[in-house]
């Protein structure tokens, strides 16, 4: 049984390099869109990044299955042409070209909506398009650095970089979801809607704990590594074997468990220093040393049976080889120009069945027919 399409018959144009626009766009052709990718003749930048999906980059394999792609210079009067002529007949528009590019070349985003009526507009940036930071450059880490994501990520020695591009990411998955929406508002009202997405409103929404608890407190959260900055335990403690297993306490019930049956300890919570989270938090070398010396005389396989048996949420801190082993691991073949790669599938599990994944195309693999299809 395959999945049904419920976006197929849309069309997207894409004037779109990197992560956060590719990222919507790619959820879009996943669900039947026909997503055009716009092109410079030496292809999105990001089809450089590496070379590690059979000699094409993991980022661009990652992000433009089933996608189009089209040469075209957007400066150029026939091409320029040749793209109105698309975005006439076109649903969506995305472009995450650098703050005001897009307007100069006379697609900006009130000017195509004021021109075709049904056309939802989202213009993908840094930090907005007002403001000191408007014209600034904004790549993924940077913007971890700028909303504070960096600062509170790491260990206690110093700040970290998030291992993913989760500005990007949370930029790319909040403009997929303001499209879907605007196209269900354009099916009432017939009218097509503007969006604009930036990489640090989607990383300060996702900040908002960090942010409140600043505020509340006048402390932001603690580097504490593998550990929480709230909750005591939950953290990572090392096994007689060497394995690292973090666990995670979230309440009183599941304290007073993890201290009899793990522990083997029932009367540790009336201990000073144990009894509830607040006071363990203000503790927290304390706890962790005795839950950290239990932990250090069994091995993995016994830790991971006796915290079955606990009913303690618990994890292996597992290194890409192992996840890549997963059991919970589902994946999901891709057509490339160098052959089949396997990806992570889509998180989404539809209940008429898995979606089949459109080809990685080669640079303006698409150019000659889409030319020919909307030729003036």
């Amino acid at each position: 049984m395959s999945a049904s399409r419920p976006l197929a018959g849309l069309t997207v144009v894409s004037l779109e390099q990197a992560v956060a626009a590719p990222y919507c766009s790619s959820r879009l052709a996943d669900a039947g869109a026909r997503v055009i990718k716009i092109e410079r003749p030496e292809g999105d930048f990001a089809r450089g990044y590496d070379k590690a999906a059979k000699g094409l980059s993991s980022y661009f394999v990652w992000l433009n299955r089933g996608k189009q792609s089209l040469v075209a210079d957007i400066k150029d009067p026939a091409d320029a042409a040749l793209l109105h002529r698309i975005l006439s007949k076109a649903d969506v528009f995305i472009q995450n070209l650098a703050p005001g590019a897009a307007a100069r070349a006379g697609f900006g985003s009130d000017a195509l909506r004021a021109r075709y009526e049904r056309l939802i507009t989202v213009d993908i940036s840094g930090y907005g398009d007002s403001g000191d930071y408007a014209t600034m450059k904004a790549y993924d880490l940077l913007v971890q650095a700028e909303s504070g994501l960096a600062m509170i990520t790491g260990h206690p020695a110093g700040p970290g970089r998030v291992g993913v591009s989760a500005c990007d990411i949370a930029c790319g998955m909040a403009a997929h979801a303001g499209v879907l929406e605007a196209l269900i508002a354009r099916g009432i009202t017939g009218q097509g809607k503007g969006l604009a997405v930036s990489l640090f409103d989607g990383m300060a929404d996702w900040m908002n704990v960090p942010l409140l608890f600043f505020e509340g407190t006048g402390k932001a959260p603690e580097r504490l590594g593998l550990a929480h900055p709230s909750i005591c335990p939950y953290g990572a403690f090392a096994t007689a074997d060497g394995a690292l297993v973090l666990i995670s306490i979230q309440n009183e019930r599941e304290w007073a468990e993890f201290c009899a049956r793990f522990l083997e300890e029932p009367d540790l919570p009336q201990r000073e220093g144990f009894q509830t989270n607040v006071i363990r938090v203000a503790h927290r070398a304390m706890v962790d040393a005795h839950v950290g010396a239990a932990f250090a005389k069994l091995t993995r396989a016994e830790v991971a049976a006796k915290l079955r048996a606990a009913n303690t949420a618990y994890g292996f801190v597992n290194d890409v080889a192992a996840f890549s082993h997963h059991p919970a691991l589902r994946r999901v073949e891709v057509e490339t120009p160098n052959g089949p790669v396997s990806l992570a599938a889509p998180p989404v599990l539809l209940s008429d069945g898995a979606r089949e994944l459109g080809p990685v195309p080669a640079v303006g693999a698409h150019s000659a027919a889409i030319r020919a299809e909307f030729a003036g």
